[in-house]
Order: C-alpha cells, then sequence, then structure tokens
C-alpha cells in the first residue's frame, strides 16, 4: 500500500474544484498509489510523469524505493500543457 502526498499548489486547486470533480480525482488517486506504475505515464524530456482522470491531467512524481506518489501539480487538459 502507497503513500499519497499532495503539494500544495495540488490541495489548492481541488479546494477550487466543484466537488464532484474533486472527489472523482481523490478517489482515482487512492486506487492509483496501490499500483501506480499501471497507471503512470512518462513525459518524455520530464522527471516526472502524468495521471489522466477525465478533463484532468495530474503531474506526479513517483519514488519506488519509497513506494510514494506525489502529486505535483493538476492541470485541466486543455491548460496542461502550456
Amino acid at each position: 500500500m502507497g503513500i499519497l502526498e499532495w503539494s500544495e499548489n495540488s490541495v489548492k486547486f481541488l479546494e477550487k474544484l466543484d466537488g464532484k470533480s474533486s472527489e472523482r480525482i481523490v478517489r482515482k488517486m487512492n486506487v492509483v498509489k496501490d499500483e501506480p506504475m499501471r497507471y503512470i505515464e512518462r513525459l518524455e524530456g520530464k522527471g516526472y510523469g502524468k495521471i489522466r482522470i477525465g478533463h484532468f491531467r495530474l503531474f506526479v512524481d513517483y519514488l519506488f524505493n519509497e513506494d510514494k506518489l506525489f502529486v505535483r501539480a493538476i492541470r485541466f487538459r486543455k491548460n496542461a500543457y502550456n
């Protein structure tokens, strides 16, 4: 069972969302933390990966030795790569 940590910015983003969307993200991330390699897509040229949840993209670090998933940022899909 992995550890899930959220950056301060990702928590602020969740707080601004409607309850249904933020709940969906948190619920999915609680599933992802148990099998992160199944869900994380590596981004070329970056030291981190992404997870897709609906219209949202979560940018994450996975610390394999610590079994820790760290959510760096959450963005709407349309603005995620700007």
